[in-house]
């Protein structure tokens, strides 16, 4: 059965956090920002939930995908075009929850955002900052599902869509759905490589 993808609530923010963090928990870049397993473990669902809570939610940029038995299996976070960096006071709560979230490594936090924010395409489009599925549904069309469901919007709206694949693994995958490779972004000091990739949208 197809799962159902829904937009998240505030109610969800809770759901939606561990839903994210059980995906990126062995992801190259998370694991960057904090190599002790169990500060990883702690800090990922903070972090997703300031993102969401005080950036994305606003804009409606969160989704879920559930099961048949109506329990999370995916989250994404997407950011409309023009939105995708957090300004004003949104800024600010989303930094004081960054820097709740990775302690001490709030630097090497501060150094992949920097990097990220450099690279960043200048041309409008929808942004997906995340998209992640739990290791428990992982092969259950999750991930399909819920990019299907922005993929399809930015289709009908002409927009193109753009996201980071921290996993060279994962790129194949994202081809499929017609994003494409325009660059290597490079972590400082020695960080893990992200591959930008860019999708123009499909007229019918």
């Amino acid at each position: 059965m197809t799962p159902v993808v829904r937009p998240a609530t505030r109610r969800d923010i809770p759901v939606f956090a561990r839903t994210l963090a059980d995906a990126f928990f062995d992801d190259p870049v998370m694991m960057w920002m904090w190599p002790d397993d169990e500060r990883r473990r702690r800090g990922l669902p903070r972090m997703f939930a300031a993102e969401a809570q005080h950036h994305l939610l606003s804009h409606g940029g969160l989704e879920l995908a559930e099961g048949p038995d109506g329990s999370a299996g995916g989250a994404t976070m997407w950011a409309p075009p023009g939105r995708w960096k957090a300004t004003g006071w949104r800024s600010v709560l989303v930094t004081a929850g960054m820097i709740r979230a990775l302690g001490r490594r709030a630097r090497v936090g501060a150094e992949v955002d920097g990097a990220l924010d450099e690279a960043h395409p200048a041309e409008p489009h929808w942004y997906l900052s995340a998209i992640g599925t739990g290791n428990a549904a992982r092969g259950g069309g999750f991930g399909k599902a819920l990019l299907r469901s922005r993929l399809d919007r930015c289709d009908a709206d002409g927009m193109p869509a753009y996201l980071e694949s921290s996993k060279e693994k994962n790129i194949s995958y994202y081809e499929r759905f017609g994003f494409r490779v325009t660059g290597e972004i490079a972590v400082p000091n020695g960080g893990p490589t992200l591959w930008k990739m860019w999708r123009e949208p499909v007229t019918r």
